[in-house]
């Protein structure tokens, strides 16, 4: 059984992760096939501190008296 998982911002309803499931599900099954009941969904919800995208910087995290870059 194939194991989805994401990280994803905190932040989101139950009701969007919700549709997130259903969407995956459906969207796996319409391209290969599987059956929807086989794909399960992990999501590890994480905050803006715990991203960085490249360079050893956390890219979302404060620095004191600095703002935060914005990644591209």
């Amino acid at each position: 059984m194939p194991l989805v998982r994401l990280s994803i911002l905190k932040g989101r309803s139950a009701a969007q992760k919700r549709a997130l499931y259903r969407r995956i599900a459906a969207n796996l099954h319409g391209s290969t096939g599987l059956r929807p009941e086989d794909v399960f969904v992990s999501l590890v919800e994480v905050g803006r501190e715990d991203w960085s995208f490249g360079n050893g910087i956390a890219s979302y995290a404060q620095e004191a008296g600095k703002t935060a870059p914005v990644p591209l």
